[in-house]
């Protein structure tokens, strides 16, 4: 895939998740998102970090938490949230949209499949909806689908994906699920509020797997 196209999704997308945490009222930053043990405001100080932790943050983090990659990714959101506001962390979102710099070890695609995802976690909580461009919901799903860091390929073993609103498919097996891409995708990156639009036999194990 080009990766100019990639960057310039990564850059669309930044902005446009920029533009829906400008619209949140007050109380809506303390809402738990679908990140378990986030509110709203913590997931945007995460969504701010894409694009400046650097390698040497990075692995003090991981030693400070004793190799655990969640207890660090969890302990930056944190802090970054109690350190700044939210309209801090948006304004550094919109200055940071078109940066090329990622978190070591991820791909030029990871962070597209960062901030559609993490616009669900918080969206979806709050009641407000946040469509996924198809086409940008589709490579991030056939990425996905074949990266190991997402768990995907343990959680969807033995069954094909069907997107119901757009000609789009992948995996293999006796077992099938149907739905809209968007939720397909977060059901594929383990969010359980994306099993409710779907259909087909392989719901019910991927439920168990969850």
């Amino acid at each position: 895939m080009d990766r100019d196209q990639i960057q310039a999704w990564v850059t669309a997308e930044r902005l446009s998740l920029a533009d829906f945490f400008d619209d949140l009222d007050e109380p809506e930053w303390q809402v738990e998102s679908l990140c378990a043990g986030w509110n709203v405001h913590q997931v945007l100080a995460h969504v701010s970090l894409s694009s400046k932790v650097s390698l040497w943050e990075t692995l003090v983090g991981v030693v400070k938490a004793r190799g655990d990659w969640d207890r660090m990714t969890d302990k930056l959101a944190r802090d970054r949230a109690d350190r700044f506001t939210p309209a801090e962390l948006i304004a550094q979102v919109r200055e940071s949209a078109g940066s090329t710099h990622r978190a070591p070890g991820a791909s030029p695609i990871d962070p597209l499949v960062d901030m559609m995802i993490h616009g669900q976690d918080v969206a979806r909580p709050l009641g407000r909806v946040r469509e996924m461009p198809i086409e940008q919901a589709c490579a991030a799903l056939e990425h996905v689908r074949n990266n190991i860091f997402y768990g995907s390929r343990k959680r969807l073993r033995g069954i094909r994906l069907v997107a119901t609103d757009v000609e789009w498919a992948g995996g293999d097996g006796p077992e099938e699920i149907r739905g809209p891409i968007s939720d397909l995708l977060l059901v594929a990156t383990g969010r359980k509020a994306g099993l409710a639009a779907l259909t087909g036999p392989g719901v019910e194990r991927v439920t168990a797997a969850m």
